[in-house]
Order: structure tokens, then C-alpha cells, then sequence
């Protein structure tokens, strides 16, 4: 028995999401060709991971950059990508090394995403619009940012515990999310993360908390008015149907916001 940090674990941390790629990804391009001015080739994903959805942007042809902090991410995509065969039809795929709150990357990108909950690892007001500013001197005018996060509507209840089952490669994977703290005042919730993965050279166990930013509609559109580089072009739902838009209100809690990057002299 081993016990760690699930971010040890890159593949499992990958693995746990992994069914949620496809829909992301066949979303990604049908919401280029429907707000994105112009053609879309150079993709930017911040806070990357371990690279899932950069590998599978650039096996459909586009030549996508991820952008994340955490050590063992970095060297685990690095590795994915020395594995990546780039064959007729695929795009490059490359990762960089840096803070979501502070970059700058020369040519600016046609569009990026950020589809699953890394946004509200940024926990203060200030944190977030920095990242937000960033991203706008990184994507061209006309350029589209696909970011998708979790609402807390008014109404919810602040208790969760979440339980699902994965696989990879040979290993059986068990994930338990669970709420441990919750301040609407504060905007604060904890969470906590349990992994158990029974592969065939034992099992291991990994138990993680960190804090989220809480948002409901309300603060979504406060945060997004600071921001006038960005005019929210859409919304949607985990649903991923381009055809189905939503209202953000107090109903929507799985949020996708497609965020149109305005012309400016920045």
C-alpha cells in the first residue's frame, strides 16, 4: 500500500476525467465555427494537467500549447507528447511551463479553452481577473475562450459527495469528491479528493483537499464586466449541444461560457 497526492498520480488524475474528452472535444470545433471570427488553427489551454484534451485537440488537427505549473503534470504530458506520432492531419502539440495568472505568449492564439473546474482554483477576485486579462493579450480579436466551470446557484445545497469508477490501462480506479467546508461569504469551498487505485504491483491510495472559488450567476456576470476585452458570446451546459444555449440565471449550475475576444489596442 502506497498513499500520496492524487497529482502524484498524473494517469489516474488524467483517467478520472477521461470520459468527459469526447464530448469537449467534438464541442470545441462546432463552437469555433460558430463564434470565432476567422480560422482557427493555434489553441491555448491553461492549467492543462496532464494533457488529455491537448493530445486529442492536436489528433484532430490542431496545434495546440498547454500551459500548467504542477511538476509531475508537466513531465508526464512531456512524456505523452515525445510519444505522440504526428501523423497526416495532426497538429503539434506542446507544453509550457507557467502560472495561470501571468503569461504572455507571441504570436497570440486563435482561440483556448479551460473546460473543467481549473478557473475556480483561482481563489480570490484578483486571481481571477489577472488570469482573465492574460488570456485576452494571449487570443487574437475574434478569438473565442471556452471556459467551463461549476455555479453554486443560490438555492443549492453546499453538501456533495460525488463517487465514480475508471480504468487505466489494468488498474482499477475509485474516486470519492466530497464538500468538507462551504462559506458563500468568503466564496470558499473544500474539497476532498480520495483515490483508490488496485493495479497489479499493489494498491495505492491518494487523498487530496484544496479550496475552490464559488460562483453563482450573479458573480459571473460582476467578474466578466471588468473584464472588456471579452463579451460573452454564449452559454451552455455539460450537455455540449451547440444547438441548445442557456440562460445564465439561477438555474444553471454545469456552465460552459464562450467568452469572444474584442477588438482593442492592447
Amino acid at each position: 500500500m502506497h498513499t500520496a497526492d492524487w497529482y502524484s498520480y498524473p494517469q489516474y488524475f488524467e483517467a478520472a476525467f477521461a470520459d468527459e474528452t469526447p464530448f469537449e472535444a467534438d464541442f470545441l470545433p462546432r463552437a469555433f465555427e460558430r463564434f470565432a471570427g476567422g480560422p482557427v488553427r493555434r489553441l491555448l489551454e491553461p492549467g492543462c494537467g496532464g494533457g488529455r484534451l491537448v493530445i486529442e485537440m492536436a489528433r484532430r488537427g490542431y496545434d495546440v500549447t498547454g500551459l500548467d505549473n504542477h511538476p509531475r503534470m508537466l513531465a508526464y504530458l512531456k512524456r505523452r507528447i515525445a510519444r505522440y506520432e504526428r501523423a497526416a492531419g495532426r497538429g503539434m502539440a506542446q507544453v509550457v511551463a507557467g502560472d495561470m495568472t501571468d503569461f504572455r505568449f507571441s504570436p497570440r492564439f486563435d482561440s483556448a479553452f479551460c473546460t473543467f473546474n481549473t478557473f475556480r482554483h483561482l481563489t480570490t477576485e484578483q486571481a481571477a481577473l489577472d488570469h482573465l486579462s492574460a488570456m485576452a493579450r494571449a487570443i487574437r480579436p475574434g478569438g473565442i475562450y471556452v471556459l467551463g466551470f461549476h455555479l453554486l446557484p443560490p438555492d443549492a445545497s453546499e453538501e456533495c459527495i460525488e463517487r465514480w469508477r475508471a480504468k487505466c490501462g489494468r488498474a482499477q480506479l475509485s474516486y470519492t469528491l466530497r464538500v468538507v467546508q462551504s462559506c458563500r461569504r468568503k466564496r470558499l469551498e473544500r474539497l476532498r479528493v480520495t483515490l483508490l487505485a488496485r493495479t497489479t504491483k499493489g494498491d495505492v491510495r491518494a487523498a487530496t483537499e484544496f479550496d475552490l472559488r464559488l460562483y453563482n450567476a450573479a458573480q459571473v456576470r460582476s467578474l466578466l464586466a471588468k473584464v472588456p476585452e471579452f463579451e460573452l458570446a454564449a452559454v451552455y451546459d455539460f450537455d455540449y449541444d451547440i444547438d441548445r444555449p442557456r440562460r445564465l440565471d439561477n438555474e444553471l449550475s454545469d456552465a460552459v461560457f464562450v467568452l469572444r475576444r474584442m477588438p482593442s489596442s492592447r
